[in-house]
């Protein structure tokens, strides 16, 4: 039966191609569309980018994501300098003295709270001392001579931990004479 459908449309063809749609009937079916869909339809078509906005987006990220990886690879060349592959027993001074003088500045940082003059003259002389150190470790990985390098740090540390122990000392001598300031008014 489906042949001979298939062979009557073939051979009445031209019958059934006479009827053909208006030129407005596209516009007659948009204007029975509810508003809502017509303003549906135009912001999807607003969104739509062209080719070269999207190729300039991506050369952006490409490129913003080069130059931070560089960054990151820059930053990670220079933190990770092995000093026990320079000098072994240096670095084990660098250790010890790095830890002696964080001691001796969580002591010193307790008398932040009685005399804060006193705690930011001696803090101040730190910090230059630590700047100093900084620098020398940022050199570290651009040396020639990294072991003498090394060394200057180790040398920093033992100058600060030296000044540090001489601020507590003063510390000690200063908070002993309070003391004794407060014994005699007491005893008058």
């Amino acid at each position: 039966m489906s042949k001979r459908l298939e062979d009557f449309i073939k051979a009445n063809k031209e019958e059934f191609d006479d009827l053909e749609p208006k030129a407005d009937l596209w516009s007659r079916i948009e204007q029975q569309l509810p508003a809502q869909e017509l303003e549906i339809a135009k912001k999807r078509e607003a969104k739509t980018f062209s080719l070269g906005f999207v190729l300039r987006v991506a050369a952006t990220v490409i490129l913003v994501m080069g130059v931070s990886f560089l960054f990151y690879l820059r930053s990670e060349k220079s933190a990770s300098i092995d000093l026990a592959a320079i000098n072994p027993e240096y670095a084990k001074q660098q250790m010890h003295y790095a830890s002696l003088v964080e001691a001796k500045r969580t002591e010193l940082k307790a008398i932040a709270k009685t005399d804060p003059q006193l705690y930011k003259e001696f803090s101040g002389e730190i910090a230059k001392m630590d700047s100093t150190y900084n620098k020398l470790n940022s050199d570290l990985a651009t040396s020639p001579n990294q072991e003498l390098v090394l060394h200057a740090m180790i040398r920093n540390l033992q100058i600060q931990t030296e000044v540090l122990n001489q601020q507590l000392s003063v510390l000690e001598q200063y908070n002993q004479m309070k003391k004794d300031q407060k014994n005699e008014t007491k005893d008058i």
